[in-house]
Formats: C-alpha cells, sequence, structure tokens
C-alpha cells in the first residue's frame, strides 16, 4: 500500500459523553480521560463530575500527526489502538496534600477506518473495567460503561486510486487452546508474546539463543483461489526446529530471536514498560465480524511463532529454561486464527459476465409462437381420432372373418354376427388393441373438457363430478356417431392404422442398433426424435452422446451447444460444453461453461471436478486443488445429509446408482449376492403369449410409467431407454420360486469419490476420451484405489476399443474383488458373445440372470442369451427369455425373437402375434418379414406369404440359410413365391 505524502496529516480525537458511569465514592464521581497512543500520552480530559443518571460530557479532544517520517506512520494507525483510560479522582481526606486516583478501566478505538479512506467516523466503544473497578457489571441486565468518540481528519489520508490499488491485510489470532501447564500462572502475571512472518523489508534479526520456542504453519494457498478473501481455522502449535521450518518455507530466519532477546533483557531491568491497556485488552480487529468458517491447513509457507511467558522472577525463569518444545505436542497446543484481505487477490469472475459470455457463444433460441385452438378444433381432432380408430376396428374384423364373411356374401344371420362381435371384443382385450384405442382416445377427450368445457381445475363434490361426466358422456356419444356417418365405405378401405412409437421407444430401438454397431439406424432414430419434439434439450443431449461415441466431436458440440440454447441454466448441457470444448482445445471457453454452471449450482460435485481436471490440462495447481477440495466438500455433505435422512433409493435391497454405456452396462454399487440351489424341483409353466400382450402394449404407450422408477443421486442427464424399465419386482420374486433357488443379499458399504462420481456421468455421454484422465485420479485417490467399478469401467472402455485381451484382464480384477456381482457376469458374457465363444457367455448370462439383483442393464443380455438358445435349438429356455425381455422392455428385437421361438416349437398363432409386434414396431426389419412370409406359408394364406417374401427380398435378407429355408417351405406347399 502507498504511504501519505511527507507533510504531516493531524488527526483530531474527541471524546464526547460517557454513559453508565460509576464511581467507588458515592454516585456522583470525579472522572477524567487520558489518551494514548503509540505509547505516548496524548492528553488528559478536563475533570468532570458524573450526573446522577450515570453520563458525563467530556468533550475532550486531542491529536497528533501522521507522516511517512515521522514517529507515527500509517502502518501504527493500521495496526495499533488508541486507549482511553477512564480514571477516578477520590475525594481529598484530612492531611492530605496529593489528589489520589483510581483506574476504572479502559477502551480501545480502532483507526483502521483511516486507513480505509474514510475522514470522518463516530463510534460508541465499550469501556472494560479492570478487576475489583465499580464499572464491573454485577447485575444481570446492567448496562455498560461506554464512550461515545469521534475521529476525523482534514482529508483522506489515501487517494481512491491508492485505496483501489492496495489491499488490507487483517490478521487476528482469537485464542490458543490446550496450552502445556507450564503457562498455568503460579506467580506474578505473564506475558505471551504471538508474531507473524510475513515478507518485508530490512536487516537480518540477531540470533539470540531462546530456551524454548513454538511454531504453527499456515496453508496461506486458500487466498489465492479466486473470490477467497478469508480464511480461517485451527493450526497446532509444534516445537521450533530450524530443519523443519526451512523445509516447509525456506526460511532461515526466526521472527522472535531478536525480538525475544530484547523481551528478557527488559525483564531482567524490572518488566515490559506497555501501556496499562496491554495487559488488559488485546487488539483484535473485526473480531465480531467473524463468521463461522473454515478452511483446513495442509502445508504452510508462512509460520506463525509463539513464545513462553516471560517472568522477572528467578524461579520463574529457571523453570522457563526447563521447558521442553515437546511440551506443545504433547498437550496438544493449537490457536485459532482468522486472516483477511479487503479484496481477493485473485478475482472472481461474476455470475452476470458468465452468463453474458455464454450468450456471446450460444444465443437463446427464440420462444415458439404459442399454437391456439378453439373449441370447433378440439371437436374436429376428436372426430379424426374416432374415424382412426373405426378404421382401426374394421381392419382387424376384415383380417379376422374376412374370408367367412366372402363365403357368406353378406348373408349373415343376427346370431352369426352376435358371435363375431364377442370374439372382436375378446381379441381386442387379450391383444391390448382396446387399451391402445382409448389411450389414442385421452388426448383428444382432454381437449375437449380443456377447451370446450373450460374444466381446469378440481370439482368441489362427487355429485358435481358426476352430473359433468354424465353430460360429457352424452355429447362424446354424439360426435362419434357424426364422425362414423362422415366416415365413407371408399375411405374405410384406403386407411392404413399407424402405429404410435413414444420417444422412449425410439431411444431404446435407437440403443439397441448402437450396441449392434448399426450407427445408420440409430441416427434415423436419434433423428426422428428431434423432429417429433425439436425443443426437447433431452433429444439433443442423447444424439449428442451418440455423436461422442461415433468420434464426431463437430457434430456432438452442435448437439449439446443446441440443447444449451433451448435452456442456458442446464447444467448438464453447460458441463457437456465444456467437456467439448476441452477435447477440442478451446480452453477459454471450457473455463467459461465449467464456472457458469458452478455459479448455478455451487453444490455439483462433477461441475467442480471437472473444473478441477481443466485447471488440471492448464498447469494452474493451485487452483486445481482448490476445485477438488470444493467437489470433496459438497460430496461430504451429501453424503452426511443421506446418511441423516436415510435418502437412499433400493430396488429389492439393492442401492441403485447406475450408469450405462454403449455396451449396455457399466458398474453399479456393489451388492453380495449368495446364492444356494435347493433340490431340483418341477418348474412353473410360462405365462403364455396373450397373458402378457396386454401388459407389453400397455408398456409401449404408456412409456412414462415405469414398473419402478429409479432415482440416482444425481440428475441423468439421460438414462439410456432400458434403464427406465425396471423389472417388475413381484414377477421376479416369482419366477426366482420357480427356479427353486434362495438368493440372499448382502449389501457392502461403497465409499464413491468426486473421481467416480464424474467417471459415471461421463461414461452415460460416451465421454470415453476424458474418462482415462478421470480414472488416473481415481487410481491415486486416498479415498479411492482400485476397485471393482474402477476395473469394470477399465473394461468397458477397452471393450469399445475392441481390445479383448485387455477387457478380459481387467474383467478378471474385477471379479476377484467382487466375486458375486452381476455386473461383472454380465460384461463377461458380452465379452465372450463379441468374441465367438458363446458357451461361456451363455454360462456368463446364466449366472447374470440367476441373481436376485439384477445387472444394471439387463436388456442386452436377455436377447444375446435368448440368441444362444436359438443357435442350440433351445427353445423352451429362448421362448421364456424372450419373454422376459419383452415384459421389460419391449422392442422389435425381442418380439421377433420370441417369434422365432415360437415359430421353432410349431406355435404359429403365437408366433404370429410376436411376429406382428415386431413387425408394428420396425416393418424395415428384413428377419421379420422372412419369418412372417414362413408363418403364412405354414398356415395357408398365399397372398400374405407372397407379400411377406416380396419385402423380404426387397430389403436384403443377409441370412441365406433362411432365405434358403424359405425357398424349401414354398417349394412344399407350392405357393409364395411369385416368381414360380
Amino acid at each position: 500500500m502507498e504511504q501519505i505524502s511527507s507533510t504531516g496529516k493531524p488527526v483530531q480525537l474527541t471524546v464526547m459523553d460517557g454513559y453508565e458511569l460509576r464511581g467507588s465514592k458515592g454516585d456522583t464521581p470525579v472522572t477524567f480521560i487520558r489518551a494514548e497512543f503509540n505509547q505516548t500520552v496524548l492528553g488528559d480530559s478536563a475533570k468532570i463530575t458524573v450526573s446522577s443518571e450515570g453520563t458525563a460530557k467530556y468533550n475532550f479532544t486531542s491529536s497528533f500527526e501522521i507522516s511517512p517520517e515521522g514517529a507515527i506512520t500509517l502502518y501504527d494507525l493500521a495496526h495499533k489502538p488508541l486507549f482511553l483510560t477512564m480514571i477516578e479522582v477520590l475525594p481529598k481526606e484530612k492531611k492530605q496534600k496529593d489528589e489520589k486516583t483510581l483506574i476504572l478501566g479502559q477502551a480501545v478505538v480502532d483507526l483502521l477506518p483511516l486507513v480505509e479512506g474514510e475522514s470522518l467516523f463516530e463510534t460508541v466503544v465499550p469501556v472494560h473495567p479492570v478487576p475489583g473497578s465499580p464499572l464491573e457489571i454485577l447485575q444481570s441486565g446492567a448496562k455498560q460503561c461506554s464512550l461515545e468518540v469521534k475521529v476525523s481528519v482534514a482529508e483522506p489520508l489515501l487517494t481512491a486510486a491508492q485505496i483501489l490499488g492496495g489491499n488490507l491485510l487483517k490478521v487476528t489470532l482469537e485464542a490458543a487452546y490446550s496450552v502445556p501447564e507450564s503457562f498455568i500462572p503460579v506467580g506474578p502475571m505473564q506475558n505471551y508474546v504471538v508474531g507473524l512472518q510475513v515478507p518485508s523489508g530490512g536487516e537480518m534479526e540477531d540470533e539470540s539463543p531462546l530456551s524454548f520456542h513454538g511454531v504453527a504453519y499456515v496453508n496461506m494457498v486458500p487466498l489465492l483461489y479466486p473470490g477467497v478473501k478469508r480464511i480461517r481455522g485451527a493450526f497446532h502449535v509444534y516445537p521450533y526446529l530450524d530443519s523443519t521450518v526451512y523445509e516447509k518455507t525456506k526460511c532461515l530466519l526466526s521472527l522472535f530471536r531478536d525480538i525475544g532477546h530484547n523481551l528478557i533483557q527488559n525483564n531482567k531491568i524490572g518488566g515490559i514498560t506497555s501501556p496499562l491497556s496491554k495487559p488488559v485488552i488485546s487488539k483484535n480487529l473485526k473480531e465480531d465480524k467473524i463468521q463461522a468458517s473454515s478452511i483446513k491447513s495442509q502445508s504452510s509457507d508462512t509460520p506463525l511463532e509463539t513464545e513462553p511467558p516471560l517472568n522477572n522472577n528467578p524461579e520463574g525463569q529457571n523453570k522457563l529454561e526447563k521447558m521442553s518444545s515437546q511440551q506443545f505436542v504433547e498437550a496438544g497446543t493449537y490457536i485459532v486464527l482468522e486472516i483477511q484481505l479487503d479484496k481477493a487477490l485473485v478475482p472472481k469472475r461474476m455470475p452476470e459476465e458468465l452468463a453474458r459470455r455464454v450468450k456471446e457463444m450460444i444465443p437463446p433460441r427464440p420462444p415458439l409462437t404459442r399454437r391456439t385452438g378453439g373449441a370447433q378444433k378440439v371437436v374436429s381432432d376428436y372426430h379424426m381420432q374416432i374415424k382412426s380408430i373405426s378404421r382401426a376396428i374394421l381392419d382387424e374384423y376384415h383380417r379376422m372373418f374376412g374370408k367367412q364373411v366372402a363365403k357368406l356374401r353378406g348373408d349373415i344371420d343376427s346370431e352369426t354376427l352376435e358371435d363375431q362381435k364377442c370374439q372382436l371384443n375378446y381379441e381386442l382385450n387379450c391383444s391390448g388393441k382396446y387399451f391402445a384405442f382409448k389411450e389414442q382416445l385421452k388426448h383428444a377427450v382432454v381437449k375437449i373438457v380443456r377447451e370446450k368445457y373450460l374444466k381446469t381445475t378440481s370439482f368441489e363434490s362427487q355429485a358435481e363430478l358426476q352430473v359433468f361426466i354424465s353430460e360429457l358422456y352424452v355429447f362424446l356419444v354424439d360426435q362419434m356417431h357424426v364422425a362414423l356417418n362422415q366416415t365413407m365405405p371408399d375411405d374405410v378401405q384406403r386407411a392404413v392404422p399407424t402405429v404410435y412409437t413414444s420417444s422412449e421407444q425410439l431411444r431404446l430401438f435407437a440403443f439397441e442398433a448402437e450396441v449392434n454397431e448399426d450407427f445408420e439406424t440409430a441416427t434415423v432414430y436419434y433423428e426422428e426424435r428431434l423432429v417429433r419434439e425439436p425443443q426437447n434439450l433431452e433429444h439433443w443431449l442423447d444424439y449428442g452422446a451418440f455423436c461422442l461415441l461415433t468420434e464426431d466431436n463437430i457434430k456432438a458440440q452442435e448437439c449439446f451447444r443446441k440443447a444449451l440454447s433451448l435452456n442456458q441454466n442446464h447444467i448438464h448441457s453447460l458441463l457437456l460444453c465444456g467437456v467439448l470444448a476441452v477435447l477440442m482445445e478451446n480452453y477459454e471457453q471450457a473455463e467459461i461453461f465449467f464456472e457458469d454452471a458452478i455459479c448455478l449450482e455451487p453444490t455439483n460435485v462433477v461441475a467442480w471436478t471437472l473444473l478441477g481436471l481443466y485447471y488440471e490440462i492448464q498447469s494452474n495447481d493451485i487452483r486445481m486443488e482448490m476445485a477438488f477440495h470444493e467437489a470433496s466438500k459438497q460430496l461430504q455433505a451429501r453424503v452426511t445429509k443421506q446418511k441423516s435422512t436415510g435418502a437412499v433409493e433400493y430396488v429389492e435391497g439393492r442401492k441403485v446408482e447406475s450408469s450405462l454405456g454403449p455396451l449396455g452396462i457399466t458398474s453399479v454399487s456393489s451388492t453380495t449376492a449368495i446364492k444356494v440351489e435347493a433340490p431340483t424341483g418341477s418348474a412353473a409353466p410360462l405365462p403364455t403369449l396373450g397373458e402378457f400382450l396386454e401388459v407389453s402394449t400397455k408398456l409401449q404407450l404408456q412409456s412414462q410409467e415405469p414398473i419402478l422408477s429409479v432415482l440416482s443421486q444425481d440428475p441423468p442427464i439421460s438414462q439410456k431407454p432400458s434403464n427406465l424399465l425396471v423389472k417388475e419386482i413381484p414377477a421376479k420374486k416369482e419366477t426366482s420360486k420357480c427356479r427353486d433357488s434362495l438368493t440372499f443379499l448382502q449389501p457392502t458399504q461403497i465409499h464413491t469419490t468426486i473421481f467416480m462420481e464424474t467417471i459415471r456421468f461421463l461414461m452415460k455421454v460416451n465421454a470415453v476420451q476424458y474418462v482415462h484422465r478421470v480414472l488416473a485420479h481415481e487410481l491415486l485417490c486416498p479415498q479411492g484405489g482400485p476397485s471393482c467399478e474402477y476395473y469394470l469401467v477399465l473394461a468397458q472402455t477397452h471393450l469399445l476399443k475392441k481390445d479383448f485381451t485387455k477387457a478380459e484382464e481387467y474383467l478378471q480384477q474385477a471379479a476377484q474383488m467382487d466375486y458375486l456381482n452381476p455386473n461383472v457376469w454380465g460384461l463377461k458374457g458380452h465379452l465372450y458373445f463379441l468374441t465367438g465363444n458363446h458357451a461361456e457367455a451363455k454360462a456368463c448370462y446364466e449366472r447374470t440372470i440367476s441373481f436376485v439383483v439384477d445387472a444394471s442393464e439387463m436388456h442386452f443380455i436377455f436377447l444375446r442369451l435368448g440368441h444362444i438358445y436359438l443357435e442350440e435349438k433351445e427353445y423352451e429356455k429362448a421362448k421364456k427369455t424372450y419373454l422376459q425381455a419383452c415384459k421389460r422392455s419391449p422392442s422389435c428385437f425381442t418380439w421377433l425373437g420370441l417369434g422365432i421361438a415360437c415359430y421353432r416349437l410349431e406355435e404359429i398363432m403365437e408366433a404370429e402375434d410376436a411376429l406382428s409386434e415386431a413387425n408394428a414396431l420396425n416393418n424395415f426389419n428384413a428377419e421379420v418379414w422372412a419369418y412372417l412370409a414362413l408363418v403364412s406359408l405354414k398356415a395357408g394364406r398365399q397372398l400374405e406369404a407372397e407379400q411377406a417374401y416380396k419385402y423380404t427380398r426387397k430389403l436384403k435378407l443377409k441370412d441365406e440359410a433362411l432365405l434358403a429355408e424359405i425357398h424349401m417351405v414354398q417349394e412344399m406347399v407350392g405357393f409364395g413365391n411369385p416368381s414360380f
């Protein structure tokens, strides 16, 4: 900080009034004020008689000059206080020549505001009584004696530029705790000295020998963190050893060698001369403003030295010389210290600036215009849905009774018609189509209720609800007849019902194509989701994660920035933009993204960790340490909160914390499952296809309502589709009974780290290029190290690279650490499947599904196990496996596998139903059309057989063996190939 001008500037001090004054002799004592600064008496006030109310008007003014070359400088003003001693003049006794006085107490005025740029300030300071003083408060509720003081200078001591360019360091030593027993006073009053070594100019101090010396090491590095202005903590006191001090501070000077020598000499000649205030009141800057925060020290560049009591008693001096340095360690002595700056050494970006920078890089998208539709439009939409459903029902009727009607040539009696109606109703209910029609109408009915009847709030009574339902029913039936009367017969023949696939189903289909490395098909599904809902940022994040898997970083960056443009406060979008910026070496942008995420969500562990990794790349060790420290603090706070509230999700006793990758499986929190085989018994019969077609159709149409919702600790960016469809607990329990085996769970305690949290986040979005850096930190982290989850992640990354040898090596390590982890066996099964060792893959998959606790991703385990069963012609097992897959997460592949198994078991009707479901979900699958052709050939339906065969050839079926089988059946039945 710059010094003031060379000319002296007067500082004027005025003691105006005193309050709650009391004396030793009567209620109206005579008192005066003595002002002292820098061990110099400035003057005494006039002797004032205290009023009966306990007040006194002193109006006492004193002053001193401050100049850089004088006795009092700006530095004295910053760290030395003004002492105001209140003295009582006792009444004269007989034959008494001189006046006697009694010190009542002392007040301390902090002159720091003058250094901070103020030219005038007023304050009321308490008067601290000396022991035995009448000013001591003996009764509760009594007010403390105080003085009203005004301090002023003619002009500010520092200019605005000097204040702006300088900084003020405040050090507050609050107390020392657990001091050695030798510090306990047994004789006269003792003085204790504490000094802080800071950089300053000057000559080397004298090396006077000291009998006892202690030092505390304070880590000042946190003051270099962005925005940090204050550190406070408790610091242990250690023996002063030159080697240790030099190792930590690279400094050989001792702060007390000169000061301690002088103090000892002063004690020998009669003690230390100091104002009365020094043994009574200690200088404590801004003590009332200390906040409850703490930064622990790890290393030190600044030693804080302490000295033993200095005593002019020879016995005490001898005792002092015998004291051992180890007493501090044995007593566990520590001091509480606060260091505060007026301004942070490293400025921190303001949230407004970060938000502005993000907007400059990624402008927000304008909101879409609101589509307005009146009552007439919603009724028209209802008519369209009625027409669509009527066409679908007519098509179903034609499929079931078309040939019968053609034979009867329209001459159908009422009994036959009623029988057909019953069969049609039964088919619609069993297949789930009736429920699908209801769901199709639901949205149109809701819009009618809101737009036509203006009902948007709940009903006040049940009677009011019933009246409204009756009125609505009459209206809907009337409008249904209006719509049916508008339908023309030729229009009915041309209509083709559309099959609705939800966004979650499309994501599942894309995920299947992704795992099968059919990236072209996966792209089609991802883009279809974007076309349907371009304003859904989760769709953009999913597509961006897929682009990361295919190493198309430019397109991934576009997707993540598109998501961020839809919501600039979305944390995961900010983090992913930052990750891509690092991968593309746009480091300045990366820092802005990460810091903005932290400003929006300061408790986000992953955000702090990614920021620390960014600083590591930039070789900024101080900020890296700061970010990792903050991430650890937030993680610990979250764990503590979860322990106190018990807020942990479990599925069948398993803590759910899964993360999915492109191979369909990564690690979850470990659970030990011990399997004990029971005597073999008869297995329960499998559910038939018709028994769960309705359930599976419901899952297709209501994928927003999973069987069992699973919550992870951090909101997922966009969980893979199959992760949203978790196993149904009652069904699993029933299945486990059918297996005649018992499984017991023994959950194990898992200690997560900030790096493993970040790894899970990165694996969800396929940021494998970033994962290895984090894995290295996890390996070296004191709370981390090699774990089952660590090796599972390594194995998955090497599977993506087709490095099967390394993947198998890491899986063996994972199995040794947690042999009963279902994820280990699931991933081993994938490894063997990809290397063509289907026998080992089958064994691993069977072991995985035998656990009561599922692996984190079961979809592809069922698909691949079913495929192996079909290869080995174990069709019953294949059917059972694909049934489970269809129940959990139905897709074209699950229904196709079920259809193939049923066909091989010669269950033609069930095979046709399953293949129809597969075809409805994806009518571009050549294998589905091939098996539909076989089913139609076996059923004797020539037209349908030829149609299915035509699409099989058009879509270029690659399975030559299956194509040869079709030709063989065609020759056997004599039809099915139009080219004959």
